[in-house]
């Protein structure tokens, strides 16, 4: 189950970003996970909520966009789209060689993890601060 240790990372990277922006509560975390990290959605949540209690993250919304993965070929240009539910992605990339050419082809993305959007509450205020961008 390694989403309980994407969760716990998340929690401490987001707990760190309270820290320095000095925010009293989290509001809503905005992650954009690759498909290719073959990550449970709900498992991801379900750990995220377990590990915020008691934290300036508990009860802070996490939304989770999926992207899907996309390999190229450097020497024709060809892309492939690989939104595929295929398990054996887990474990490696299996080689991938282009339809046209035949050569190897390179990932161009679906295997990312980021924190784009954090909203928070600064200190001793109603007032929100939000955080675009990899944290």
């Amino acid at each position: 189950m390694h989403e309980f240790a994407i969760a716990t990372s998340l929690v401490e990277a987001l707990l760190e970003l309270v820290k320095k922006q000095s925010a009293s509560k989290v509001l809503e975390v905005h992650l954009s996970v690759g498909k290719l990290r073959v990550v449970s959605i709900d498992q991801l949540k379900f750990s995220y909520g377990i590990l915020s209690k008691g934290t300036a993250l508990e009860g802070s919304i996490l939304d989770v966009e999926e992207t899907p993965g996309f390999a190229r070929c450097n020497n024709c240009n060809y892309t492939q789209k690989l939104d595929t539910d295929d398990l054996s992605f887990h474990f490696g990339l299996p080689q991938m060689t282009c339809p046209k050419c035949t050569t190897n082809l390179i990932l161009e993305g679906g295997d990312e993890l980021l924190i784009t959007r954090v909203r928070m509450l600064a200190p001793s205020t109603s007032s929100t601060v939000s955080t675009n961008g990899p944290v």
